[in-house]
Formats: C-alpha cells, sequence, structure tokens
C-alpha cells in the first residue's frame, strides 16, 4: 500500500472494517453513513477492504481495473484485497467480460452475493414477530411468523426459538442476525425501555448473542427502518422515517449519520403532544399526544365512527396536520429534504400526507422548506427485517 493511499484515507477511505473497530457496533462504514475521525495508518486496510466491498455492492461485478479507478486505489492494492476476500469467501469471481477490443478479457468479479445469508427478526407487530432469511441484497429468501408471546421469558425463548428455525431455513453461512425492537435501545442492543415487553434495562443483544452463537445486532424498529430506506429505497443523506402502526416513532438521518441523541432516545416524537386544543387521550397518561391522533389502533376507531366519507377524510387530515406540527421544528432545525411515512397506506397515502405537506410549508421557511417531500415507502411491511438486514451488512462487512 502506498503512502499516497493512506494520506488519501482520511478524507475518502470508508472506516473501519470491524476487525479494526468496536465488533459489530458500526452502523454504516459505507455509503455516508461515515465516521468523522481520521484514518490512521494501522487502520487503512480494514478502511480499503470496506470501500472495495461496498463499491461491488452498489455498482456490482467489475474487473480489479475498474476497482481501482472508482476507489483510487493502486492495482497492486486492489489485487491484494481481492484475493483476500476471495479467500474469506466475501468475493468471487464471475467470469471474464465479454471483449470489446485487442488484448485479454478482463476476469470480472463481485459480492459473492449467494455465498452468505442474513437474519433478520421484527419485533414491532403487535400480535406477531417476523423473521426471514435475506440475501445481501435485501431479497427475503424464507419467512416465518409466530404470534407475539405473554411474559418476559417466553418473548426471549421464542425470538430464539425464531431465529434459530430461520438459521436453518439459511442453507449457507449465516453473516449475522440483526433485530429490529420497539422501545429505545443503546447502541450495545440493551433495551433501556420498552414498556410494552416490560423491559427496562434488558440486553437482548448479548442474550441472543450467546444463546445463538453468532454475531447479532439490535436496534430500536424506526432506526433499522431508516436504514432500509437509505440502502435499498434511495433515500438521500438527510431523511426522517415516521413509522407508523401500534404507536408512532421516527428515524433520522443527517448528513447520512444516524440520530441516536444524548439518551438514545431520538426520533420517540409518539408522545410529543401536537396542539393545544386538547385531543384525545394517550396510554401515556397525557392529552392530545401524536401517538393519540396517529397510532393505527385510535385511527382505525375515529374512521369506523365517522359517519360519512367527508367526515372520514377530515379525520385523516386532522391527523396529517398533527404529524406537521410536530415534524415542523424538525424540518426547521435540522434542514431535512425529505419524510418517508411507514405503516398502513390506506391510512397514511392520500388526505393525510398530503395535510401534512401543508402544515410544513405553513409552519416552516418557505424559502428552503416549500421542497420537502414527503412520500411513502416502498419496503412495504418489509422495511424493518430489510433495515435488520443493512445493520449487520454495516457490522460486519462496512457496507451500507
Amino acid at each position: 500500500m502506498t503512502a499516497s493511499e493512506v494520506q488519501r484515507g482520511s478524507s475518502t477511505l470508508e472506516p473501519p472494517h470491524p476487525a479494526t473497530a468496536a465488533p459489530g457496533r458500526t452502523f454504516g462504514p459505507g455509503r455516508a453513513l461515515r465516521q468523522g475521525s481520521k484514518v490512521l495508518p494501522e487502520h487503512a486496510r480494514g478502511h480499503n477492504r470496506s470501500l472495495v466491498m461496498q463499491t461491488l455492492f452498489h455498482q456490482g461485478a467489475m474487473s480489479r481495473a475498474d476497482l481501482s479507478r472508482e476507489t483510487g486505489l493502486t492495482r497492486v492494492t486492489i489485487s491484494d484485497l481481492v484475493g483476500e476476500l476471495i479467500a474469506d469467501g466475501f468475493v468471487a469471481e464471475k467470469g471474464v467480460r465479454e471483449a470489446s477490443g485487442p488484448g485479454k478479457p478482463a476476469m470480472l468479479v463481485d459480492l459473492d452475493r449467494d455465498g452468505h445469508r442474513i437474519v433478520g427478526l421484527d419485533l414491532s407487530g403487535s400480535d406477531e414477530f417476523i423473521g426471514a432469511v435475506l440475501t445481501l441484497d435485501g431479497d427475503i429468501v424464507a419467512r416465518r411468523h409466530i404470534p407475539v408471546p405473554g411474559g418476559h421469558e417466553d418473548v426471549v425463548a421464542a425470538v430464539v426459538a425464531l431465529a434459530r428455525d430461520l438459521v436453518a431455513d439459511s442453507h449457507a453461512p449465516v453473516l449475522g442476525i440483526g433485530v429490529g425492537t420497539p422501545g429505545v435501545v443503546d447502541d450495545h442492543g440493551v433495551i433501556l425501555t420498552a414498556p410494552n415487553f416490560r423491559w427496562a434495562g434488558f440486553d437482548l443483544e448479548t442474550a441472543l448473542r450467546e444463546a445463538l452463537d453468532l454475531p447479532v445486532l439490535v436496534a430500536n424498529d424506526a432506526n433499522a427502518a431508516v436504514l432500509a430506506e437509505y440502502t435499498f429505497g434511495g433515500a438521500g443523506d438527510d431523511v426522517l422515517l415516521v413509522k407508523v402502526g401500534r404507536g408512532v416513532g421516527s428515524g433520522l438521518l443527517a448528513s447520512g449519520q444516524p440520530m441516536r441523541g444524548a439518551h438514545f432516545a431520538a426520533g420517540e416524537i409518539g408522545h410529543v403532544t401536537v396542539g393545544t386544543d386538547g385531543g384525545p387521550a394517550c396510554v401515556c397518561g397525557k392529552v392530545g399526544c401524536l401517538e393519540a391522533w396517529l397510532a393505527v389502533p385510535p385511527l382505525t376507531a375515529r374512521l369506523a365512527a365517522a359517519p360519512d366519507e367527508a367526515a372520514r377524510t377530515g379525520i385523516l387530515r386532522d391527523a396529517g396536520e398533527r404529524l406537521g406540527i410536530a415534524l415542523a421544528p424538525v424540518v426547521g432545525v435540522l434542514d431535512v429534504s425529505e419524510i418517508v411515512l411507514s405503516g398502513p397506506p390506506e391510512l397514511l397515502d392520500g388526505p393525510l400526507a398530503q395535510a401534512t405537506v401543508e402544515t410544513l410549508r405553513a409552519r416552516t421557511l418557505a424559502e428552503f422548506h416549500d421542497g420537502v417531500r414527503v412520500r411513502m415507502t416502498e419496503q412495504g411491511q418489509d422495511i424493518v427485517l430489510r433495515g435488520a438486514a443493512v445493520m449487520v451488512l454495516s457490522g460486519q462487512l462496512g457496507v451500507s
């Protein structure tokens, strides 16, 4: 490796491969989920390794010479890294490129996308847990559902059993297990609070890792979902994803960085009071929380009681206005350019989303925020599963 490559790493190379960083705790040494620290010479090889895999992940098969041009690394370094990645089972040769001129056709290399699988778990459902086996491209190849059990011990045992069944369904080495769960989750996979499961200070990540003997990453479900939108959904570097279901939460990327907050509670907007005009009672004991207006159970109940279509439209627009009230300060402070809604499209898409846009425009500086885009995710109900896969890709391969 040349001295110029090490120096170039201080500004362009990706964050450390897990071998040179804290194991399993990087949520994106890829694309723009970048750490701000300088790349040290002793970490340069791990950075370059991640850079090669990141380039192949997003651009597909290419020759070693192509990789050298795309990454700025020398051909000698690329040849060395590709050989190492082939030996490790992460990259494979895919045959020669069709000849287009004189000379020997180039051998193409790509991630070995069928060589490993990822297990993703979504614990955010009110009635069932969902698990899936995914390819490195985020495609689901096997799926299992189980009902949500009752007690604390039953939940953990059920999650372990679900994960084991999915590992057995993988038919390939499992790169790791990603878990999206309700609640406030710290950066070590400890559930600080998850009232629905009666968890407080519970180290779910360690419990699963010890039971399954595989790498495990645990994150809040909305934080996992926004990673799926970023990696597989084409979202930009500044995006807020609002996840609406039994509750309301959000995940946020600013300049490509996941925002977690001082207490790991960034995005917990469900119990922000929206308006001074009262409103429906919330399960938390307050009145007028965003969750009481927007969560699926209370919103569905109000719609069912509406006498006609005009009344139902009014209810949806009111909920959208409350969402806009909650999001306007976030858009104004962080200059977010895109808001993605995840949840039942029959509730969120249409009058509700339109009212959200109108409220945002009325409550932010038009010169800068009139262009804020509000859209539904195209990831559907698999968004948390695919986000869990991104967590594993990022933590294990440096790819996002």
